[in-house]
Formats: structure tokens, sequence, C-alpha cells
């Protein structure tokens, strides 16, 4: 069995927001696979389906995003999970808007949420999905990541979160070396530099 946790703040205040990347994510993973994620179980919304032959639970933590370890680690504990079995789906404003970052394991660098979740698993040895936000760098870290996105962004972070579902079958079907293979995106703006020189 494997959990996928997206992380987010819950509440129509952040729905639509670049910290929600990880509900939105479970959220279209949910629909597209008929996987009705409105139980309430450790303090989050928990659904369970099949994706690819395998057993998920999906989980939207409901303890807003520096919690979110709390809830998850009660996940962990009840399945006596193993580690590999727990994806973890978040923005990251260290990563290019739009782009997709999956990691077997790693650091929980500055995002408060998947800070948390290592605290609490006392682990950092499990996949994560990182979708890229960008960063204003003149704004107020917690402004942007709770704020909207604009008219440009929309179609981006539509793409990166069809590619983070797709990675996620894809984990699920064959594995995440395959899966960081194919939907681990490249810096364009490096790319383009290098076709420069």
């Amino acid at each position: 069995m494997f959990v996928i946790a997206g992380l987010g703040n819950p509440g129509k205040k952040y729905e639509n927001t670049r910290h929600n990347m990880g509900f939105i994510t479970v959220d279209q993973l949910a629909e597209k696979h008929n996987i009705r994620v409105d139980k309430i179980k450790f303090k989050a919304l928990v659904g369970e389906g099949r994706i690819a032959g395998q057993k998920v639970l999906l989980v939207k933590p409901q303890t807003y995003m520096n919690l979110s370890g709390e809830s998850i680690r009660d996940v962990v504990n009840f399945y006596k999970l193993d580690p590999e079995n727990l994806i973890v789906i978040y923005d990251d404003m260290d990563v290019d808007l739009g782009a997709l970052r999956i990691r077997k394991f790693g650091s929980a660098g500055s995002h408060n949420g998947m800070k948390s979740v290592v605290y609490q698993l006392k682990s950092d040895r499990f996949p994560r999905i990182r979708l890229g936000i960008g960063s204003k760098k003149t704004a107020d870290a917690a402004d942007f990541v709770t704020g909207g996105f604009t008219k440009e962004e929309v179609p981006l972070l539509e793409e990166s979160v069809t590619n983070a579902v797709n990675a996620i079958e894809c984990i699920l079907g064959e594995d995440i070396d395959m899966a960081m293979n194919k939907y681990n995106t490249k810096k364009k703006k490096q790319k383009k530099e290098k076709e420069d020189e």
C-alpha cells in the first residue's frame, strides 16, 4: 500500500494558492481515478482506492501547513508504512515555476510543511514530488506562497500538476527511477544559456 500525501492549508481562503499545490495535485489524482477524498481521519481528509494496480490512501492534512507532519505521522504509524511507500507532494519556491523535482529522499529545505513531516517522522528517507512555484525575491515569502496565481502562471502550473499526477502513476506502476527520468524537468534558462555559448 502507498500513502500519497499532498501538503496545503485547509479552508476556502487558501484553496487556489501556491502553497496548496499538493492539495491541488491530490484532488486531480483523485478525480482521475474516481477516489473520494472525503473521510476525516488522522487529522486529514482521506480516500482509499487503486492506482496502477496499487492500493493507495490519498491524504490531505487539515492541520495547516506548519503541522502537516502530525497528520502524516499518524497515518504512517497506523499502517506501519515503509518510508519508500510514502509520497509527499508540495510546492517549492526554490524550483522554477512549472518545473517538477522528484527525489527518493532528502532534506526539507526551507519548506515549513516538509520540516514538520521530517521532524515528526524522524526521517527524510521518503520520496517527494516538488512542484515549482518560482519565487518573487522582493515579496514576503509568506505572502507569496499564500497568494493566488497570476493569469500567466496558470497554464504552467496546470501542466506541472498534470505531470505530477502522471509521475505518481509512473512511480506506482513502474518505479521512482523511471518517474525521475521521465518527469524531472531541467531548468529551461540553463539550457538556453548553453545553446547561446
